[in-house]
């Protein structure tokens, strides 16, 4: 990726699912989880991933550096305090990226530095100086953020960005950390510090927007209106609290009003429904049904007169094509006869690229389930992917299941599992099938977590779809979430409240396990 030092059209996209996204609660990903996001990223197009916080843990930096030397094609930026350690650990981790950028933050508000930093104007203009000063004497890409920008003083800012670009830094991130800012006066104030700043052009100007009221998408526009030329997003919008300016909608909204922004990307937006329904499914979170651009409501309609608009002319009630974002064509003609050269390339489409090994066994459940289903779907096809082949290495793993329930009935689970390598089985009774199956799990793995949520939705539509169960468990203060995907509901419910066991029991030997992290 070039970006040269101009005021031109195009906006660069700073993808920061895998650093800010990961902390939203619940969706922390192993490496392989990530590695497998940031190819999917670099397929979408995006500029820079922000691949992890490395100084956070020994398991982040490690991951980092994964990803730092499995991409390619677009910068791989690693987050670090204005502190020495933090920059040296970040810059170990993607020192051997293609293009590798630091990127480092400092807080700039009054309230941080008093309460936070305990540090005056002047030490903290100090401070960023020898930090990006540093930084620079590491790597050639060097982004600086004022952390709480939005609340900073405006003259001080000024003194702080010029700070920071007089020692080097390339980009100058101004972010909206707690979600404060209005889009008119965000706006003015990132024209405020070009007009100010001198030389201004020496430096890409960014912005990285919280959600907390709202407007994380709106503030990202109105400051690109304004001349910001790079915007940090998510996937999903996830991220700390009520998240991040989504990546979709930001870039949906250049392209469908491009003669109100006369702005562009590099993102092929074909990918974009596919990169938000594989964090999706890495993370076990569904898709709100209403979520704008990929919800399964997006290009819904129910009422008489948008269909019979719809009927005569799309462009009624829609402003873009399902096909734009790569949600067209969903329906998939692989089953039972379907070969593996076909189902492989059909993979490679979805972003996934799997070993002839993986192929083969991903081919023989496709084929059991076409023999239960009467159509598969890309979805369905997903669900086995990450089923079969990317789940984390088990400690307990379901071999039998057998469940009775009704209202004639005691409500019962016949259970036969794989714990820490040894076959047991065991039944039990509950409330319910579900409550059930959970207690003879409990039982048969020696655990007593607290089941904090249980969600379950339909993969596809139609009676025969697979049902996609999500849980989230807790057990001595630490949660994990799991989830599973099965045309039978109670032996996906079962599936997920193991792979949640398993991510409890690997955080407990994990060193990077999750951490909270109060970072921009």
């Amino acid at each position: 990726m070039s970006q040269e030092m101009d005021m031109s059209d195009r906006i660069y996209i700073f993808d920061t699912t895998l650093r800010d996204g990961e902390q939203s609660p619940g969706a922390t990903m192993n490496a392989g989880e990530k590695i497998r996001l940031a190819r999917q990223l670099e397929r979408l197009g995006v500029d820079v991933i922000e691949a992890g916080f490395p100084a956070a843990s020994t398991g982040d930096q490690e991951a980092v550096a994964e990803i730092a030397a499995a991409v390619k094609d677009c910068q791989v930026a690693g987050l670090c305090r204005a502190v020495k350690e933090d920059m040296d650990k970040a810059w170990e981790a993607v020192k051997h990226a293609a293009q590798p950028r630091l990127h480092t933050f400092l807080a700039t508000s009054d309230i941080h530095m008093k309460y936070k930093l305990d540090k005056t104007r002047d030490q903290v203009l100090e401070i960023a100086h020898e930090a990006v000063t540093y930084a620079g004497s590491l790597c050639p890409s060097v982004e600086f953020s004022a952390e709480d920008a939005s609340r900073s003083d405006p003259a001080f800012l000024v003194q702080v960005v010029q700070t920071a670009i007089d020692a080097g830094a390339k980009v100058i991130n101004i972010p909206d950390t707690v979600g404060y800012a209005q889009p008119q006066e965000y706006a003015e104030l990132i024209d405020y510090l070009l007009t100010n700043v001198k030389e201004s052009e020496r430096a890409i100007f960014s912005v990285h927007c919280h959600n907390d009221l709202g407007l994380g998408v709106a503030n990202t526009l109105a400051a690109c209106k304004a001349g910001a030329r790079q915007a940090e997003v998510t996937l999903s919008g996830i991220g700390e609290r009520a998240g991040n300016a989504a990546l979709e909608e930001l870039v949906m909204a250049l392209n469908v009003r491009k003669g109100f922004y006369n702005l562009e990307t590099g993102i092929n937006t074909e990918q974009i429904y596919p990169s938000c329904r594989l964090l999706s499914m890495i993370i076990g979170q569904p898709i709100p049904p209403y979520k704008p651009i990929i919800g399964g409501n997006a290009f819904a309609h129910e009422s008489g007169i948008h269909q019979a608009g719809m009927l005569k002319n799309r462009e009624t009630y829609e402003i873009m094509t399902p096909a734009s974002i790569g949600k067209a064509g969903s329906d998939i003609v692989i089953g039972k006869h379907s070969g593996r050269h076909a189902l492989n390339q059909k993979l490679e489409e979805l972003g996934y690229r799997l070993t002839r090994d993986q192929l083969t066994q991903v081919s023989e459940v496709v084929k059991s389930l076409a023999d239960k289903k009467k159509k598969l779907y890309m979805e369905d096809v997903e669900a086995i992917v990450l089923e079969e082949v990317y789940r984390i290495p088990d400690k307990f793993k379901l071999i039998y299941l057998s469940s009775i329930s009704g209202n004639m009935a005691i409500p019962t689970a016949a259970m036969k599992m794989e714990v820490l390598g040894e076959e047991k089985q065991l039944s039990d009774f509950g409330v319910g099938a579900i409550d059930a199956v959970f207690n003879t799990i409990d039982r048969l793995v020696q655990r007593n977590p607290t089941l904090l949520r249980y969600s379950v939705s339909a993969i596809t539509g139609g009676a025969d779809a697979q049902g996609e169960v999500t849980v989230k468990l807790e057990e001595n203060s630490v949660t994990s979430v799991g989830r599973a995907a099965d045309p039978d509901v109670i032996v996906a419910s079962a599936k997920a409240y193991i792979n949640a066991l398993n991510r409890l029991a690997k955080k407990e030997t994990d060193p990077k396990a999750e951490q909270s992290r109060n970072i921009p």
